[in-house]
């Protein structure tokens, strides 16, 4: 390979992982905007502070991904290296605050169309964690291959953004509910396959087996969902909070 053509690659792979990082930002403030971020003018009502930590661990992490990307771009390996150990902190402080907040939530919140109950509807969040968990954990895993580790990281966060997406203000996905706010946030896969098959002439691994986990996470989660062990079992559980 040529230099110039070193170059040409380096600056593709920079535009394309600074993108999407900018597209999960928009694609979150968008779907968040009416109940957190510009709250005030949409309703006066005050959140509780889990919600609160629950938004700003959340966001903590979209901004840290659009910094990270931003590093590796202007060649500041070294501080993108010092920044992950902080990732790795706020990653499992993101998967506890997360699980507490579904949990709580499957109480007293009403679920969004196509969901039978909210305990049914729980294998969603917990479902989006377990997945994110797994996922980062192989990218931290993996930190020593940047191929893998970047790949694995822009998985884990598409495996976060259907609460987002169910929150757009679109009818269908009111109308159409999991089905519709899943679908659209796989789509962000879609990118990710074009990517490598435009820069490798093939799929990476990563790519192909972390977009496979969360596509059939899904629907197997709807159907476990409606289970009477899986019921049983969200009984219990939100019973201890």
């Amino acid at each position: 390979m040529s230099a110039h053509a070193g170059n040409i690659n380096r600056r593709n792979e920079r535009l394309f992982y600074s993108g999407m990082a900018v597209a999960f930002v928009i694609t979150v403030f968008a779907g968040f905007a009416r109940t957190y971020y510009l709250r005030p003018y949409f309703n006066n009502g005050a959140l509780i502070p889990l919600l609160h930590l629950h938004g700003m661990v959340f966001t903590s992490w979209l901004l840290l991904l659009l910094t990270q990307t931003a590093l590796i771009a202007a060649k500041r390996t070294g501080i993108h290296r010092r920044l992950g150990i902080a990732g790795a902190v706020l990653a499992v402080l993101m998967v506890m605050v997360g699980t507490t907040t579904a949990i709580i939530r499957a109480k007293v919140v009403e679920v969004p169309p196509g969901a039978p109950s909210p305990l049914a509807f729980l294998t969603v969040p917990l479902g989006d964690m377990l997945l994110f968990a797994s996922l980062v954990g192989a990218g931290f895993y993996f930190r020593r291959r940047p191929d893998i580790h970047k790949r694995l990281m822009l998985v884990a966060t598409i495996a976060i953004l259907p609460a987002a997406v169910a929150r757009l203000p679109f009818a269908f996905i009111q109308q159409f509910g999991p089905l519709a706010f899943f679908g659209l946030s796989d789509l962000f896969i879609v990118p990710c396959l074009i990517y490598d098959l435009f820069t490798r002439g093939r799929f990476h691994r990563a790519t192909v087996l972390g977009g496979l986990a969360l596509v059939i996470s899904h629907p197997l989660r709807l159907v476990i969902g409606n289970t009477q062990a899986w019921l049983a079992f969200a009984t219990w559980l939100t019973q201890w909070v």
